[in-house]
């Protein structure tokens, strides 16, 4: 049953992200003329909701780089290695945040901090707060979708190859992907 009407208010409480029925994706330009687009398969994280100061709010994810696929291999091996996530050196990919705000009713801004590389950089990420459901097991569920562009560069994967006829082989912009479906802790 859905019931997306719940006012966020009354959701406060600790989330923890259900990784079965969520996405942390991305999407960069390959060839300058094409998406290529991959996710992470190995995550966790929690979310903190306070309803009545929306401020208060927070979030923690952690990724596993080695978990990166976009269904090719080979591709996958490549991005796993120094020229990308250096996996091996650094496992884990980690955004924490520093503050949130309400921009409307289904509107929210976190601002924190994204680790990629042992290189820390501030970001925004604004989410849109899609409903709260009770699932067939009782347990009260709220989702939010969003996503954020970064450049590769600013975490040291400067990695490239130039293409004969202009242009590189990847884009420096990566658009990160969210679709969150967080179950509320007892």
């Amino acid at each position: 049953m859905t019931d997306s009407v719940i006012p966020l208010s009354e959701l406060t409480g600790t989330y923890t992200i259900d990784p079965t029925h969520s996405r942390i994706g991305f999407f960069a330009r390959h060839a300058m003329i094409t998406k290529v687009r991959g996710a992470f398969n190995e995550f966790t994280g929690t979310i903190t909701l306070d309803g009545d100061n929306p401020g208060k709010s927070s979030a923690h994810v952690s990724i596993r780089a080695d978990s990166i696929d976009t269904r090719n291999d080979q591709r996958d091996g490549h991005l796993r290695t120094n020229d990308f996530l250096d996996a091996p050196n650094f496992p884990t990919l980690e955004f924490v945040s520093t503050g949130a705000e309400q921009l409307s009713p289904s509107t929210y801004r976190l601002t924190g901090n994204l680790t990629i590389k042992g290189v820390a950089r501030p970001i925004s990420l604004e989410f849109e707060y899609t409903g709260a459901a009770r699932d067939p097991y009782g347990n009260l569920r709220v989702g939010f979708e969003g996503t954020q562009v970064v450049s590769r560069k600013d975490y040291g994967m400067t990695w490239n190859a130039t293409l004969e006829t202009g242009g590189v082989l990847v884009s420096d912009k990566v658009t990160l992907e969210f679709e969150i479906s967080a179950v509320k802790n007892p």
